[in-house]
């Protein structure tokens, strides 16, 4: 892994006569979430219908799909792995039938007490289906049934420690929203002519012609039936700890997420860091499509020059033929080719926004150095990744990150770089536009500082079948 993936995105409507026409282009507006399988659950005939596939969105459906997939309420999710094995038995949502009624839930996050509390449910009788921790919140639900159904779904989270954004789907067609008490994750609602839709982007919501109402509170629980719109709040406030990292890579450009336009907070990043460390050079260039709007931001703020010097294939696939040896730099090339003409002979300054494992990098800066660039300077649009993130990122151990082992003078000479500099935590939080922004996000993979506490020996990969 050199980008960092995301677990999950996922989608949900309410009462819409194409529910399911909907919901895959609210998956396809997600795509950028998840790119391992797809799946969509409806409701009909007080049962829930599903489909499931590996691969992306467009790849899993076809018109015969859709037209199966009858009923007014569905929900959908796109999903990559940070717990639980790479196969269709793992897609989403999920499903279990319980007491002649069925209930469909999908996932975004990560349960950090996953190994835990599988273990006691193992003792209590549950049999799992799959190595996902997903369906660890199903058991709980069903387990607490007895006490009706919106306290069993109060009594399941309140269980739960980690991230998690679930959107769940009954029999009767109810659609349910649920965010974790820090809101590590981002998931919103939307109306669409006097139906409910809920999102993990707003971009999805833009897709469907949906009108965004709000975001879902941390800790919120939203119901959606016949009645309307219910609002369940846990009567104890935790601390705010939205991922940090989604204003940075993840999120969809377009999208608004806790409060914020991502575009407009990206190019916030690059201008604070053209602040922080201004450099002369002839041009300002990111490595499509990573540190794009920061690469934006950092030119409107130093008046270098905006240019593509790298132009990106949009045709590239998932598989190609595998290069031989002596096209060893293939993968990487095949993907981003550099404009000769434009960058020969020129001190250039490449933003990126973030560097993981650096062997890409080090790659693409080897092949404009072969070209005749004179000098090469990195700036990076977020602080270096030290720490492995458990919420829902996969990098999930401290030797995936190269940062967490060379300084960044290290990394610069690793690199092959004239200069580096990374966006300071400091000035990351302040450019976000958020008031008091220390108190409002997580940013453990860079100080280390995780705001739910786990048992580290058991919060890695922890339900992966062995």
């Amino acid at each position: 892994m050199e980008r960092p993936r995301e677990a999950c995105g996922l989608f949900g409507i309410y009462g819409h006569p194409d529910a399911a026409k909907l919901s895959y282009f609210g998956l396809y507006a997600l795509q950028h979430r998840g790119q391992e399988s797809a799946g969509i659950a409806v409701a009909r005939d007080k049962n829930i219908v599903t489909h499931n596939g590996m691969g992306l969105v467009p790849d899993v459906f076809d018109m015969p799909h859709l037209e199966e997939l009858k009923g007014s309420s569905a929900v959908g999710h796109v999903r990559y792995s940070t717990t639980g094995s790479s196969i269709l038995f793992n897609a989403q949502p999920f499903v279990v039938h319980h007491r002649k009624k069925s209930y469909a839930v999908a996932h975004n996050g990560n349960i950090v007490n996953a190994y835990e509390l599988k273990n006691e449910l193992e003792e209590a009788g549950s049999i799992f289906q799959t190595t996902m921790d997903t369906e660890i919140f199903l058991h709980l639900f069903v387990k607490n049934l007895k006490h009706g159904f919106e306290q069993s779904l109060i009594e399941s989270v309140s269980k739960l420690k980690g991230a998690y954004s679930f959107v769940m789907l009954t029999n009767k067609g109810e659609v349910i929203g649920i965010k974790d008490p820090n809101g590590f994750r981002p998931l919103c609602l939307g109306r669409l002519e006097g139906n409910y839709v809920l999102a993990s982007e707003t971009c999805a919501l833009d897709l469907v012609h949906a009108e965004f109402v709000r975001e879902l509170d941390p800790g919120e629980i939203i119901i959606i039936g016949e009645n309307g719109i219910r609002s369940l709040k846990p009567p104890v406030q935790t601390k705010r700890s939205f991922c940090i990292f989604e204003f940075i890579y993840f999120a969809r450009p377009d999208s608004t997420i806790f409060g914020q336009n991502v575009y407009e907070t990206r190019k916030a990043h690059g201008r604070c860091l053209a602040r922080e460390s201004p450099v002369e050079a002839d041009l300002v260039m990111p490595f499509p499509d990573s540190g794009t709007y920061a690469a934006i931001g950092f030119s409107e703020e130093s008046g270098i020059p905006f240019e593509m010097g790298m132009i990106r294939n949009h045709y590239v696939g998932r598989t190609f033929i595998q290069p031989t040896q002596s096209m060893r730099d293939f993968g990487v090339m095949v993907k981003l080719n550099p404009v000769k003409t434009l960058l020969r002979g020129k001190d250039i300054i490449i933003i990126e926004d973030s560097i993981i494992r650096g062997t890409t990098v080090k790659t693409r800066v080897k092949t404009l150095r072969e070209l005749g660039v004179k000098r090469v300077h990195m700036r990076v649009s977020g602080p270096p990744h030290r720490f492995p993130c458990h919420y829902g990122i996969d990098f999930s151990t401290k030797g995936e990150l190269i940062a967490s082992s060379k300084s960044v003078e290290e990394l610069n000479d690793f690199l092959g770089l004239d200069t580096l500099h990374y966006l300071s935590l400091e000035g990351l939080l302040k450019s976000t536009g958020i008031e008091n922004p220390e108190n409002h996000f997580c940013k453990a993979c860079f100080d280390g500082c995780y705001p739910v506490e786990f048992d580290e020996t058991l919060a890695k990969d922890c339900l992966e079948v062995r």
